[in-house]
């Protein structure tokens, strides 16, 4: 009698099997270079992850089969010993995929190692994700039986990650026609927490739903990736796609749910929480735990950084000079380079340059360095200061800047920065004043957007003295609204 597929509840188990001849699972090997599959490899041959991930080992009593063109090994001690040996000489990567794939583990990859190919391929390739970081706040009990929506509750209550009892409680939020498997991980640099979720959408959790349909669900847009800095309010989620396909829009409704379960599962009778947008995203983990981890420079960016070095003493209460006399600061805010009789003219520009240099380290700091690796990819503002004139905005004014939004509206469906600009806006609209104010978009692209900024500033291409404060980073955000010289905020800080 056939055996019969229930629904259930439960997550997918770890040791299921996904067949070795799937495509999916080729390109996943296939993604990693070769010193990080043997490593990957080797940890598959661990004795702590045996019932997991067990290779395909012949009984000692069976000789070699010589037509086999990967023999199976007798025992785990052998097959170390064979991937060392690989591990040693240079080869490619490709005798090392046909030997996983149809020699060791011939009768399938298991969901928790092919969560730990995608871990490290994540770690060898740091930008391979797009990464949103979001507040967790403490709700006020009254506004969610309202059914308004929920106010944030001034409280420095931060809920207590345990993942044990958190994904349990992820778990009870996931819809019940989807399953899901889900593996843990800590960050070997960072001091992050992050948590992988494999999603398929059937309410089977055997195996047999992987050999009928191997190819759909090993899609890339049903992994996702949830990173939880430690002592921080924060958590960055990653539910993009890193490879620019279209998303589905069944995928589309799953991240949703996935996104609203977070706050959620930290929830308890009598604290709940939820998620606020804090308008940053980036590809670099190193610069979100920057900006919103649990260090000192969450609000001390640009160059307030040096107020948070622990190393430092300084304050700006601090108006004595020091014990020793040393005045070298006054160098570094000289108007203009003196010059004192006739000077080669490449003196002069060394002091120029000098002077730039020393402009620059005083609006960044430490902070918008090419080598420091906290590079933010895009930064988008959109500048609604007043026009420079004391008169009122005039019916004709109004009426051409009516039909230019008309006119932008209508041209199609609005990009993602569009619309996160557009809300930022609406919530400054209610201070509007009589003013015509001009909507200005200006976006920087780049590897390092502010290490750009700051070359500029060296090169003389923008003044340090007038540069606005959100030019250097300080204000932590990747898309905002500028008005009176300030991105939304409380004090620029954005706390």
């Amino acid at each position: 009698m056939p055996s019969l597929s229930v629904p259930t509840t439960s997550a997918l188990p770890a040791n299921h099997r996904i067949p070795a001849t799937s495509p999916s699972v080729f390109k996943a090997l296939q993604r990693l270079a070769r010193p990080s599959l043997i490593s990957v490899v080797l940890h598959w041959l661990h004795d702590d992850v045996q019932e997991i991930c067990p290779p395909y080992l012949r009984p000692e009593s069976d000789e070699e089969d010589e037509q086999d063109l990967y023999p199976a090994c007798s025992n785990l001690k052998r097959l170390r010993e064979l991937y060392r040996l690989m591990q040693e000489r240079n080869g490619g990567k490709r005798e090392v995929v046909d030997r996983v794939l149809e020699g060791d583990w011939r009768h399938g990859i298991t969901l928790y190692q092919l969560a730990l190919i995608d871990m490290q391929y994540l770690y060898d390739h740091p930008t391979s994700q797009k990464w949103t970081a979001l507040k967790i706040i403490r709700l006020s009990s009254d506004d969610v039986e309202d059914g308004d929506r929920p106010k944030e509750q001034k409280s420095m209550t931060l809920p207590r990650l345990h993942p044990a009892t958190f994904l349990q409680n992820l778990r009870k939020e996931a819809p019940p026609d989807v399953k899901a498997y889900y593996n843990i991980d800590r960050h070997g640099r960072l001091p992050l927490t992050i948590l992988r979720m494999f999603i398929m959408e059937s309410p089977y959790n055997t195996e047999r739903v992987f050999s009928a349909s191997s190819r759909a669900t090993l899609d890339s847009s049903k992994h996702f990736y949830v990173a939880f800095p430690d002592n921080s309010p924060y958590v960055y989620v990653s539910l993009t796609t890193s490879t620019g396909a279209k998303t589905p829009r069944g995928s589309r409704s799953i991240r949703q749910t996935i996104l609203e379960g977070i706050p959620k599962a930290f929830s308890r009778p009598r604290e709940r929480y939820g998620l606020e947008s804090t308008n940053l995203s980036a590809k670099n983990l190193e610069a979100l735990v920057e900006r919103r981890g649990g260090l000192r420079t969450n609000a001390a960016g640009g160059g307030w950084g040096v107020y948070a070095d622990g190393n430092k003493n300084d304050t700006p209460l601090n108006h004595s000079l020091s014990a020793d006399g040393d005045n070298s600061g006054e160098s570094e805010t000289d108007v203009e380079p003196r010059t004192f009789g006739l000077k080669r003219k490449p003196d002069e520009v060394r002091a120029i340059v000098k002077r730039r240099k020393l402009l620059a380290k005083g609006r960044f700091g430490n902070s918008g360095l090419i080598d420091d690796g906290k590079g933010i990819e895009q930064f988008d503002v959109r500048i609604q200061d007043p026009f420079f004139s004391d008169r009122a905005a005039s019916p004709v004014q109004d009426e051409h800047r009516s039909s230019d939004q008309a006119e932008k509206g209508s041209k199609g469906r609005r990009s993602t920065i569009d619309q996160a600009l557009a809300h930022e806006a609406m919530d400054l609209d209610e201070d509007e004043d009589t003013a015509w104010r001009p909507e200005v978009t200006v976006s920087f692209h780049g590897s390092h957007v502010f290490a750009g900024i700051r070359q500029w500033v060296e090169s003389g291409a923008i003044k340090a003295e007038k540069m606005p404060g959100w030019m250097t980073g300080e204000e932590g955000v990747s898309i905002g609204v500028v008005r009176d010289g300030r991105i939304k905020g409380f004090k620029g800080s954005r706390v």
